[in-house]
């Protein structure tokens, strides 16, 4: 059987759907939700394997590592846990990445006086240099990736995508 769900071409996508909704009918399920819900991770998917597989690996970074220096390059110096809030990840699967950056000289971590279990994180020079470097690439990548939509379709996708955001983070508080 050919892949389906992982297809990236529009019509498998749909015929997959179709599928679904065939073999799932009769009960009370939201196939809108559903298929909204599995394009998002796709595409979300999609779009973090070809960063990883294009400039994040040309860089030996992983997208949590990239996000923790982007994060740091744009606001500075932080406190861990806010480090891990802002890259989606716990703060146990950040303590790894934080070592393995701070193994390559991107990152400086030093203890909270007065609290040593509370670490902030910054860049190094070696860090800010790298990810000056490698932005401007990711960002042509963004552009590419974006090719298929126009400015205002991509305006509105990031529009729709903020207010699900929004949304979930109104219904887990």
């Amino acid at each position: 059987m050919s892949k389906r769900i992982a297809s990236s071409a529009i019509k498998v996508v749909e015929q997959t759907e179709a599928d679904i909704r065939s073999r799932l009918k009769g009960g009370q399920l939201d196939f809108t939700a559903m298929s909204a819900v599995s394009n998002i991770y796709r595409a979300g998917t999609s779009v973090r394997n070809h960063m990883e597989r294009t400039v994040l690996a040309d860089n030996e970074l992983s997208w949590i590592a990239f996000t923790v220096l982007w994060v740091l390059w744009i606001w500075g110096e932080q406190e861990t846990g806010n480090v891990a809030s802002e890259a989606g990840v716990t703060k146990g699967t950040l303590t790894g990445v934080v070592r393995t950056l701070q193994g390559r000289k991107l990152l400086i971590r030093t203890n909270q006086k007065g609290d040593r279990r509370r670490v902030d994180i910054r860049l190094s020079s070696t860090g800010e240099k790298l990810i000056a470097k490698i932005f401007p690439l990711f960002n042509q990548e963004e552009h590419a990736v974006m090719a298929g939509l126009t400015t205002a379709e991509q305006r509105e996708l990031a529009r729709l995508l903020r207010k699900v955001n929004a949304h979930m983070h109104e219904e887990t508080l």
